[in-house]
């Protein structure tokens, strides 16, 4: 069994996906029925749909969608964590249709301009209620906003905090610092956990090979452990770049095959309640 812990779907004609530049191939409907003859023939046969937007409406449209597809085990969704009825808004969406398939909240924090947001005021007291609620959180974030990410889980010790696509790393550039010091003070922390995912697209679109990103994942593995990385393909996001497959196949030459159900089966399991 293969689980793959982090991809995406999006309709066009429901809503703009307003991140993604014109003419830019990912500028068309990407649906779970698109996904799916994909993942099966890559043996993954079961997924964490992510979200995209930080729109209310589309955390109710992914849970009914998890409902409604057996390849989808759980849903990482949107809800905004500075309202003060957090908790409540929390309760009604796991009482929604799909609700059961509610695992985690993201926000995108890479695009808040305060390199400190996670550790507002506002922010913690919805961090808190996602603790309260048996959720985590999935931090999409920039390097220069890992050190805001440890103080956060350091903060919340009943939070787990999922770090998406490695932080980010430069890896187009080749440059390692001062990211990777940052993980490592980040994966210090028992209630962190990080996705394999991501890599190619910071990679260099035109010449990237897998031993352009063994330097990364060599660090987050060295530094979290397989018992705290899980496999996420990143698609559609990944397919100007790498097909699924590639994707997949890549990560397991990254990775110790012995290590291999933990990554690809067991932490995501665990930390997602799947």
């Amino acid at each position: 069994m293969t689980v793959d812990a982090h991809h995406h779907v999006w309709d066009l004609s429901v809503r703009d996906q307003d991140w993604i530049g014109e003419g830019s191939p990912l500028r068309r409907d990407f649906t779970v029925d698109d996904l799916a003859p994909q993942a099966r023939a890559a043996g993954v046969d079961r997924t964490v749909l992510v979200q995209t937007v930080t729109v209310a409406e589309e955390t109710p449209e992914f849970l009914a969608l998890a409902a409604a597809n057996d390849l989808i085990a759980g849903v990482v969704g949107w809800t905004d964590l500075t309202r003060a009825d957090v908790a409540d808004e929390l309760a009604r969406l796991r009482e929604l249709p799909g609700g059961r398939y509610l695992k985690g909240i993201r926000h995108q924090v890479q695009g808040e301009p305060d390199p400190r947001w996670l550790l507002r005021a506002d922010v913690h007291r919805g961090l808190t209620a996602l603790a309260d609620a048996g959720l985590v959180h999935d931090l999409v974030v920039l390097p220069h906003q890992l050190p805001a990410c440890a103080e956060a889980a350091a903060a919340l010790p009943g939070l787990t905090f999922v770090l998406d696509h490695l932080g980010k790393p430069p890896i187009a550039t080749a440059a390692l610092e001062p990211w990777a010091s940052r993980v490592r003070a980040l994966a210090a922390l028992p209630n962190t956990v990080c996705k394999l995912s991501g890599m190619v697209t910071e990679a260099d679109p035109a010449s990237w090979t897998a031993e352009d990103l063994r330097p990364y994942a060599d660090t987050v593995l060295e530094a979290f452990g397989p018992g705290r990385v899980m496999f996420g393909s990143d698609w559609p996001v990944c397919t100007p770049i790498a097909s699924y497959r590639d994707v997949l196949d890549v990560a397991r030459r990254l990775t110790d095959p012995g290590a291999h159900t933990e990554i690809f089966e067991t932490t995501a399991v665990r930390v997602y309640g799947l």
